[in-house]
C-alpha cells in the first residue's frame, strides 16, 4: 500500500480553514471515498505527492498542460518574464503576441479579451451577447460546465455532477428564469425550446466537444443544426472551447468542423498552466466590449504578463511542431487497450475517446448526453479508481471528468498504464 499521511495530515490542516478543505471542489477526492493527495512537485507525465509517491498524471491540471508539465521553455519564459516584474496592471507586449497566435488560429475570432479564468470568458460572453442582441434569454445544454457564474449552474456538469448537486443554492430565481436548459445531441428538443423562445434567446451557448459530464463526443448534424437555427432566429453562437480549444487541433474544434460561431471561450492550454482566460468574436460584436463600447467588463490581472509569456510559449510550441499526431496515436492506443482489457473481462462499459482525451464509463447503453452519463455505475468506478491509483496512475477523481493525455506521455506511460487499469479492472470486480 503506498503511504501518505503526510497527506492526511495536511489534509485535516485544511479543513480547518479552507472549506471542505479545498480550493475546488472535485480536489476533495469525495466522490471516490479518499483523501486528496497534496502534491509536491511534477515533472512531464509525472506528479509526485509530499509523501514521495509518483504518479503518471491523467489529469494534466485537467487540461492545461498539453505539454506535460514543467516544460523547459515554458519554464525559461516565465523566469524571464518573472524577472521583469509579475504584474503591471497596464499592456504589455505579449498580451498582443498571444492575442495575435489565437487569433490567426481561430479565424471565427477576429477580436478578443483577455480575462483570468473560462468562467470569467463565459460570464462575459453572456453579457455581451445579451448586450448586443438586446435579448435576455441564454440557451445552455445539460451536463455542459460554463463555469461557476449564476447563469450557468443550471443542470451543470463537471463538480456539481461529482457532487450530485443540479444546481447550487445561492442564485435568485429571478435570474435563472433568463437561463433555458435543452439535452445535449438533441436536435428534436432544441427545434422545440426554439419554436417556443426563439425571439428571447440572446445566445446558445456549447461546449461543442462536451467534457464536463465526461468526455461527450458531438453528433456533427447536432452542432450543424445549432448553427442553422441560431442564424434563422438572430441568435448569437457562443462555443465554449476553454477545454478543446488548442486540444484538437492547433487553434479550435470549430476549425476541425468548418462551423463559425460568433463567440468562442478559451482558457486552459492557452495560459501555459498559469491562470487565463478569453472571449472573442466577430468584430462588430467585439467592438461593443468597453473602452470601444458600453459593455463594461475588466480585471486587475487581466493580460497579466506571467501568464502571456508561458501561454505564448505553449501556443509558439504547438505552432511549431506536430505534436497532434503523435497525441492522437498515444490517445488511439491507450483506449483501444483499455477496451480490449474490458471486453476481455465481459463488463459493461462505455469509452468515450477523440485525440488525446478519454473518458471510462461503467455503463452498457451508448454514452453521448447528460440522462446516460449520470445512469453510470459511479460505486464500480470508484473501486476501479482506488486500485488504479494505488497502481500510481492517476485519473481525475470524478466519473464525470476528462482524461488528458500529453505530449510528455511515453509508450511505456502507456504501457504501464494499461497493467495497471488490467490489475484494478480485476480486482473492484472482486468487492
Amino acid at each position: 500500500m503506498k503511504e501518505t499521511i503526510k497527506s492526511k495530515q495536511r489534509f485535516a490542516e485544511a479543513q480547518k480553514v479552507m472549506p471542505g478543505g479545498v480550493n475546488s471542489p472535485v480536489r476533495a477526492f469525495k466522490a471516490v471515498g479518499l483523501d486528496p493527495l497534496f502534491i509536491e512537485r511534477a515533472q512531464g507525465s509525472q506528479i509526485y505527492d509530499i509523501d514521495g509517491n509518483s504518479y503518471i498524471d491523467y489529469v494534466c491540471s485537467w487540461g492545461p498542460l498539453i505539454l506535460g508539465h514543467a516544460h523547459p521553455q515554458i519554464v525559461k519564459a516565465l523566469c524571464q518574464a518573472a524577472e521583469r516584474g509579475t504584474s503591471y496592471g497596464a499592456p504589455c507586449e505579449k498580451e498582443v503576441e498571444l492575442a495575435q497566435l489565437i487569433s490567426q488560429a481561430i479565424p471565427s475570432i477576429e477580436q478578443l479579451r483577455m480575462v483570468n479564468s473560462g468562467t470569467e470568458a463565459t460570464m462575459s460572453a453572456a453579457r455581451l451577447a445579451r448586450a448586443f442582441t438586446g435579448r435576455d434569454k441564454i440557451l445552455k445544454f445539460e451536463g455542459c460546465y460554463h463555469g461557476h457564474a449564476d447563469s450557468f449552474l443550471i443542470k451543470a456538469g463537471s463538480g456539481l455532477l461529482t457532487a450530485g448537486v443540479p444546481t447550487s443554492p445561492g442564485i435568485p430565481v429571478d435570474y435563472v428564469k433568463n437561463t433555458l436548459v435543452t439535452g445535449y445531441n438533441d436536435i428534436d428538443s432544441l427545434q422545440d425550446i426554439f419554436e417556443q423562445w426563439g425571439q428571447d434567446i440572446a445566445a446558445v451557448i456549447v461546449e461543442p466537444i462536451a467534457g464536463n459530464m465526461g468526455l461527450i463526443v458531438p453528433d456533427t448534424a447536432f452542432l450543424v443544426e445549432l448553427r442553422k437555427i441560431t442564424e434563422h432566429y438572430g441568435t448569437l453562437l457562443i462555443f465554449d472551447e476553454v477545454i478543446s480549444g488548442f486540444r484538437t487541433c492547433y487553434g479550435a474544434y470549430q476549425n476541425l468542423i468548418d462551423i463559425k460561431p460568433d463567440i468562442t471561450t478559451l482558457g486552459k492550454i492557452i495560459g501555459g498552466g498559469l491562470p487565463v482566460g478569453a472571449y472573442g468574436g466577430r468584430r462588430d460584436i467585439m467592438e461593443r466590449v468597453a473602452p470601444a463600447g458600453d459593455v463594461y467588463q475588466a480585471g486587475t490581472l487581466s493580460g497579466n504578463p506571467l501568464a502571456m509569456a508561458a501561454g505564448l510559449a505553449t501556443l509558439q510550441i504547438l505552432r511549431d511542431n506536430d505534436y497532434y499526431t503523435d497525441l492522437e496515436e498515444l490517445g488511439g492506443l491507450l483506449s483501444q487497450g483499455i477496451i480490449e482489457l474490458l471486453q476481455n473481462q465481459g463488463l459493461d462499459y462505455r469509452l468515450n475517446h477523440w485525440g488525446s482525451m478519454f473518458s471510462l464509463f461503467f455503463i452498457r447503453e451508448e454514452v453521448r448526453n447528460y440522462s446516460a452519463a449520470v445512469s453510470s455505475d459511479t460505486v464500480r468506478f470508484s473501486k476501479f479508481y482506488r486500485v488504479l491509483l494505488e497502481e500510481g496512475v492517476y485519473f481525475p477523481p470524478s466519473q464525470f471528468e476528462v482524461c488528458f493525455i500529453s505530449t510528455a506521455h511515453s509508450r511505456k506511460d502507456i504501457e504501464e498504464t494499461l497493467q495497471a487499469v488490467e490489475k484494478a479492472l480485476y480486482i473492484s470486480q472482486l468487492g
